[in-house]
């Protein structure tokens, strides 16, 4: 699976300034919990957010769940002060908005990297996400994924690109086809996550799940959403099938079959397995132990000796 084995199918949008919604974050169960001071915190609260988010950080109980926080980017008055903040806060990861090249990336990673060191604090801790927003974001892609170690992933936001592109987001999302198929594989090219844009229309349930079924086909690892209400409907597409598991655990039997044997020759139902069939196989069982689907410690195993 992608960096540090967790699932991130669901990244949870929180305003910074919404000292409920802070508290009660953990309690819906998504895979990341997203504190977000940029957007949806208006210019007199930023500090006011910041401090909130900070606080709440190092006090609250997030029940293992990974954080993640956007800050306001560089070219604001804000952006400095979170990360100085946020670094002491240690949320696993800082999300970078707007991101339109590599040096904007290493530019937040030199300000970080000074702010461990300054605080003792090992560098390399905090980790980072960078999230793609523009035409010229889009086209570098891989230049920005491939720019830190610290990269977790990285994210398309679509209404900034769709506005630059002098279009509209549509129901089938055909606009943002190039920008997702260029994310999502920069992304894979370089190791790390993808992670698809919000769907803003909360009271359509079916128009989320074919976008969730569109993304998960294109290969991204998961969405940033809005709503809690949101959260089954991601995490019930992404989730491997009973009939998917039953594949993927038939694959691995065939393989151990053929290592009893001593057959350099391995197939299953009359068909060939090849290492890509392996691969998908692998990820299928490694979701659904991370998902809590499969609770054999066996079938772990099998997954770790079938590597």
């Amino acid at each position: 699976m992608m960096s540090e084995n967790r699932l991130r199918r669901t990244m949870l949008y929180v305003p910074g300034n919404n000292a409920g919604m802070i508290r009660d974050a953990a309690i819906y169960q998504s895979d990341s919990i997203m504190f977000d001071l940029e957007d949806s915190v208006s210019y007199r609260e930023k500090d006011a957010a910041r401090l909130l988010v900070y606080y709440s950080l190092r006090t609250l109980d997030f029940e293992g769940i990974e954080t993640v926080v956007r800050i306001n980017g560089l070219d604001t008055p804000y952006g400095r002060e979170d990360i100085k903040a946020m670094v002491k806060a240690r949320p696993f990861a800082i999300r970078l908005p707007k991101t339109e090249t590599a040096q904007d990336v290493l530019d937040v990673e030199t300000l970080i990297a000074a702010e461990e060191q300054k605080n003792g604090i090992p560098i390399g801790t905090t980790r980072m996400m960078a999230a793609i927003e523009s035409p010229l974001g889009v086209l570098n892609a891989y230049a920005i994924a491939t720019s830190s170690k610290r990269l977790i992933g990285i994210a398309i936001g679509a209404e900034d690109y769709v506005t630059s592109m002098k279009t509209s987001r549509s129901p089938d999302g055909v606009e943002l086809m190039f920008a997702r198929g260029m994310l999502v594989t920069a992304a894979r090219a370089a190791g790390i996550g993808a992670f698809d844009t919000v769907y803003s229309d909360l009271n359509n349930e079916e128009g989320l799940r074919k976008e969730v079924e569109l993304i998960k086909q294109l290969g991204f690892d998961g969405k940033s959403i809005i709503s809690p209400r949101q959260i089954a409907i991601v995490h019930d597409v992404f989730n491997p099938t009973p009939k998917q598991i039953a594949n993927a655990k038939m694959v691995l039997q065939a393989i151990e079959e053929a290592k009893a044997k001593g057959s350099g020759v391995i197939a299953l139902n009359g068909k060939m397995i090849d290492k890509p069939i392996v691969d998908r196989a692998m990820h299928t069982l490694d979701l659904a132990i991370a998902s809590g689907l499969i609770e054999d410690a066996r079938t772990a195993m099998e997954v770790s000796n079938a590597r």
